[in-house]
């Protein structure tokens, strides 16, 4: 399959239409001396300044962007917004929104009809305790990229490439049978959750934990099983797994749409495809859904919700942000437009299978012994079983407290 960079497709759509927004709620009254502030990291910033020109232009009310950095967003907000001292709308992950309302620093918005326009899928991701808090922009997850030259054919299940890709390590054509990125510190829960959940197993099923039910331990044997077959390894991390897939030393990579344009732009050719599942149910990814939160705290929450719903819920709007990020939009109609660009179709594809990563802020206390357990199980350091059952009793705990 031949390859398209993510932003020549989405900036030529851009050249095709304006970014100025048409209302889909009545106009406000314009307040001169009212401001806007909208925190938001470097790859949203830009796009988000030229809606903010739109605005401004329309409603008379300035928007401020001020680029932050994504890793300390959440918690910055968090700490300034009860004070008055934070922004009236921030961007950022659904998965923020837990900690978020448990601060009471966002607010609950309206999407009326708009709501009809965006899957399930993503307005689920942005709800909270039966209410909507975020406008979805963009969804991800990771997916199977496959080098068409080396694996032709494309996998049904993860036995059947791992098969493949076995075959060409003994044949002298790859390096590494599969792309699979473990951090060797942390271990890697979100890379490998499309075959877990293959083999039945959520990491929350009906509100409990679930990575040691029958499924879970039935994963764990399975990933040590890999492991001494030499298919996955704490070697071989998200950086060098993506060189060795661009240099065509492995014929297949599970990453996400972030990887794309780079891989693109090296001319190497290939597919984008869900990853496939090694167990007998369907592999489901995490999906992070990208969007926006009007604060709680906001002096102009009137003017917040009319730039949120009639300037960031509009096609162009997510045209611009998709242009700038590379993520596959969340608004329906704006994906169907570029459904002619094979990669954002496949990594849209993928996202759409799988299920929003847990909001709660309870995932807090998940991730790190969850790493830890996979990596042990990735090392041979201990029973697969008695591992993870020991990583999840750690993790009840911590939530209890």
């Amino acid at each position: 399959m031949r390859t398209t960079i993510l932003a020549v497709t989405g900036l030529a759509l851009l050249a095709a239409g304006c970014a100025t927004a048409t209302p889909a709620t009545p106009t406000p009254a314009a307040n001169a001396a009212a401001v806007l502030t909208v925190w938001a990291d470097d790859s949203r910033a830009r796009p988000l300044q030229d809606l903010a020109a739109a605005f401004q232009k329309a409603r008379g009310v300035q928007v401020k962007i001020v680029q932050k950095s994504m890793g300390g967003l959440r918690d910055d907000f968090i700490s300034q917004a009860p004070s008055g001292q934070g922004p009236d709308l921030i961007a950022g992950p659904h998965d923020w929104l837990g900690k978020l309302v448990q601060n009471g620093v966002v607010a609950p918005i309206d999407l009326g009809a708009t709501a009809s326009a965006f899957p399930k899928l993503a307005l689920d991701a942005m709800r909270y305790e039966g209410q909507t808090y975020g406008l979805p922009y963009a969804i991800e997850s990771v997916a199977l990229l496959r080098n068409t030259k080396l694996a032709p054919k494309r996998p049904q299940t993860f036995g059947e490439l791992v098969a493949a890709g076995q075959k060409l390590v003994r044949d002298g054509k790859a390096d590494f049978p599969v792309g699979l990125p473990v951090d060797p510190k942390a271990g890697s829960p979100y890379h490998l959750y499309p075959l877990q959940t293959s083999f039945g197993s959520s990491v929350f099923d009906g509100g409990k934990l679930g990575i040691d039910d029958k499924g879970g331990l039935a994963f764990a044997a399975y990933l040590r099983r890999l492991a001494e077959a030499k298919v996955i390894s704490t070697s071989l991390s998200g950086e060098i797994a993506t060189d060795a897939f661009r240099e065509g030393r492995t014929p297949y990579l599970v990453t996400g749409p972030w990887d794309a344009p780079a891989l693109a732009r090296s001319g190497l050719a290939f597919s984008v495809e869900p990853v496939p599942p090694a167990g007998d149910q369907p592999a489901r990814p995490f999906v992070g859904v990208q969007g926006f939160y009007v604060s709680a705290k906001s002096a102009n929450p009137i003017l917040a919700n009319d730039f949120l719903l009639n300037f960031l819920a509009t096609p162009d709007a997510q045209r611009e942000l998709y242009a700038a990020g590379g993520r596959p939009p969340a608004l329906t109609s704006v994906r169907e437009e570029l459904r002619g660009d094979l990669v954002l179709t496949g990594f849209a594809e993928a996202a759409l299978a799988g299920s929003p990563a847990p909001n709660v802020p309870a995932m807090d206390a998940v991730w790190g012994d969850w790493g830890l357990s996979q990596l042990a199980i990735i090392t041979g350091d201990g029973d697969p079983a008695k591992l993870t059952r020991d990583a999840a009793d750690r993790i009840r705990a911590k939530i209890a407290n």
